[in-house]
């Protein structure tokens, strides 16, 4: 598993509300930031990696 920066649990929540507080914490992010999210929603952004673990989805995320 790649290394990351920082968690966001997400886990509950639905569309937008997932994508809406991911995308606040890329904006709060230094540049080259790695954010692992876990969700339980299945509607997902581009990522480095995206795992399902004990019914979650885990994404990592780079700030570009």
């Amino acid at each position: 598993m790649t290394e990351y920066d920082q968690e966001l649990d997400l886990t509950g929540l639905n569309c937008p509300l997932p994508i809406l507080r991911t995308k606040k914490a890329i904006a709060l992010a230094e540049p080259g930031t790695v954010i692992r999210v876990i969700g339980t929603d299945p509607g997902s952004p581009k990522v480095l990696s995206v795992e399902e673990q004990e019914g979650s989805y885990v994404y990592l995320l780079r700030k570009p």
